[in-house]
Order: structure tokens, then C-alpha cells, then sequence
């Protein structure tokens, strides 16, 4: 983008030296040739474009001189202008088509990923989460100033359309991912995504955000797995910030990824941390010896819920663990079982 940018300032200077000659013509030929204002702009306008069309009033010798010099200066100035905007607008459409190109090849690269639809305050919510546990993901977004501004962060995939057209979804790799967030401002839009997602790709996790109540069964009906309200969450956060502060607090710091003295919960599944495949219980995996995590909760394969699990709790096949611990045990719990 420096290069850009050193157009655009070039541009700049281009348009600023054009004026400025204009100026001094129309000044010029003013007070030297003795023209009125309207004259004067002809004059300046004819000479500087080298119509060639004849003077308004015969010019006096230093009329003559003055002409001149302008049109020397302005030959040299439009040139450079008409070949700075020129390059100007060969480049950025090269430098356009290569971005896109090489975006899109890392897209089509990508397996299992995360596609979020929208990157407004919720959209941009999502993606902080996402780089934080190194998620890989597609934003679909259709301000195009929105997305230049991220032009420099090689982290963050844009597809530039609107996400209500399947082939912008596909060009996302729909196909492909595992999930889909749609974080767009408009429950109908929402809901439209949802159809046209689940339509493409059966088994896609979809999540969809919602304003009003009325639209959360339309987006359960229309294939969405778990529909998110925001502001009503929002609220109920408040509230409890009142009734309980202290346990709304704690429990904000369990979602604190990457701060030095917070708390992280983690999930992991069963083939982590039974490489072998074997089942075993919670008591002989030994995870609050081996790494200082604690167990709060079991997830079944049939997706049922054990908060705080026994020690004699059996771990099956496709279940998963989630894990409390500080940032240190968190790194240890990855290391010991290579997560």
C-alpha cells in the first residue's frame, strides 16, 4: 500500500500545481494583458490545454512573454499530471487484482474454517476472539472503505460483497467451513444468509445475531444451531452486575484470553487427551496433577452437560473437557498433551 500512497501524494501535487497555474494565467493575464476576469479564464484555459484557438485582444509584448513562459510551465505540468494519474489508475488496479488473487488463494487454501458475515461492533467482537485462539477466517463485508483500512493485516481474509449472494458465500469457501457467524445489522438479512447457508453446506455450524425476539425462532426454523441477542444480553449483564457483582466479575475474567493473572477456561476433546483411544475416567487422566487445570464440566457425546464432574466420570469417545486454570497452566495443559 506505500506505493499507494505515494501516488495519491503525487496526485495531490499534481492537482495543487494545475491550480496554481490556473491561478497565475488567470491573475496574469489580468493585469498584464489588461483582460477581464472572464477573458482571462479563456485565455488561460486555451492556452494551457494548447487549443489554438486565437487571442481575445491583441497581446502586448510582455502579454507575449507571459504567454510564453505559461505555456511552458503548463506543457510540463499537465504531462505530469496526465502521466500521474495515469500510473495512478494502472496501479491500483493491478495492485487490486494481485490482492484479490492472492487473498482468494489463501481462501481456497483454507479447511474447516470461520466465516463471519459482517464486521460491524459484533462482527469485529467475533474476530477478536478468533485471533486470540488463532481461529482461522473469512469476513464478508460490504463497505469497501471498511476493508482498505485493513489492507496492511495479512491475519485478516475480506471478501468484498454482499453475504445474501451464494457466490459470494462460495467464493467464503461455504463449502469448506465449519462455521458460520452472521453478524449482520438486519434480522432479514440475517435470516436470508442462514437459508442460503444451510442450503450449501448441510453439517455448517451456523450462528446468527438477532434483534428483535421475534426473529429468533424464524432463524432456529431457517437452520440457524444457536441465535445470539446482544442487547439483550447486555442488559441481563447489567442487571447482574447489580445483584451479584462480585461472581459477574469472575466470571468475565474466565473469557480474559492472553493477560497476565487471568483466568482461562479451555475445552478439550477426548482424542487430546486419550491419544491412545482408550477411555479412561477423570481420576486416572490425573489432569489437575499433571498440569494445575481443573475440570468444572464433561460434555457427552450425546452433548449432554455434567457441571463439576466426578472423579470416577468416564470419558467417551467425541466427549469433551472443559478446563479453569491460569494462563501458566493453560500452557502447560497444551504442552503436556500438544494441543
Amino acid at each position: 500500500m506505500s506505493f499507494l500512497r505515494l501516488f495519491r501524494d503525487k496526485i495531490f501535487t499534481a492537482i495543487f500545481l494545475l491550480v496554481s497555474t490556473l491561478a497565475i494565467g488567470v491573475l496574469g493575464y489580468k493585469y498584464v494583458a489588461g483582460y477581464d476576469w472572464v477573458d482571462a479564464a479563456y485565455m488561460t484555459v486555451i492556452t494551457i490545454t494548447t487549443v489554438g484557438y486565437g487571442e481575445v485582444n491583441p497581446l502586448t509584448p510582455e502579454a507575449k512573454i507571459f504567454t510564453i513562459v505559461l505555456i511552458l510551465c503548463s506543457v510540463i505540468i499537465v504531462g505530469f499530471a496526465i502521466s500521474v494519474i495515469t500510473e495512478y489508475i494502472i496501479s491500483r488496479n493491478s495492485y487490486s487484482d494481485l490482492k484479490d488473487k492472492k487473498v482468494q488463494n489463501k481462501i481456497d487454501g483454507l479447511r474447516d474454517h470461520i466465516i463471519v458475515c459482517g464486521y460491524g461492533r459484533n462482527g469485529q467482537q467475533a474476530v477478536q476472539k478468533l485471533l486470540a485462539y488463532r481461529k482461522q477466517f473469512v469476513i464478508i463485508e460490504m463497505d469497501e472503505d471498511l476493508i482498505e483500512r485493513y489492507d496492511d493485516n495479512d491475519d485478516i481474509l475480506f471478501v468484498h460483497g454482499n453475504a445474501n449472494e451464494d457466490e459470494i458465500l462460495e467464493i467464503a469457501g461455504i463449502e469448506r467451513a465449519s462455521t458460520l457467524i452472521c453478524a449482520l445489522p438486519e434480522d432479514a438479512d440475517n435470516l436470508f444468509v442462514v437459508l442460503s447457508a444451510r442450503q450449501l453446506n448441510k453439517s455448517l455450524k451456523i450462528i446468527s445475531r438477532a434483534t428483535a425476539e421475534t426473529s429468533q425462532k424464524k432463524l432456529k426454523l431457517a437452520g440457524a444451531d444457536n441465535v445470539i441477542m446482544p442487547d439483550k444480553i447486555g442488559g441481563d449483564h447489567m442487571a447482574s452486575l447489580v445483584v451479584v457483582p462480585d461472581l459477574i466479575e469472575f466470571l468475565d475474567n474466565l473469557s480474559v484470553v492472553g493477560e497476565e493473572d487471568s483466568i482461562n477456561v479451555e475445552e478439550i476433546s477426548f482424542d487430546q487427551v486419550c491419544q491412545d483411544g482408550k477411555e479412561r475416567s477423570i481420576k486416572d487422566i490425573d489432569l489437575r496433577y499433571k498440569t494445575g487445570c481443573t475440570i468444572i464440566g464433561y460434555r457427552a457425546p450425546s452433548g449432554k452437560y455434567v457441571v463439576n464432574p466426578s472423579a470416577d466420570q468416564l470419558l467417551a469417545r467425541d466427549s469433551k473437557l472443559i478446563v479453569i486454570g491460569r494462563p501458566e497452566q493453560i500452557k502447560s495443559l497444551h504442552d503436556t498433551f500438544g494441543i
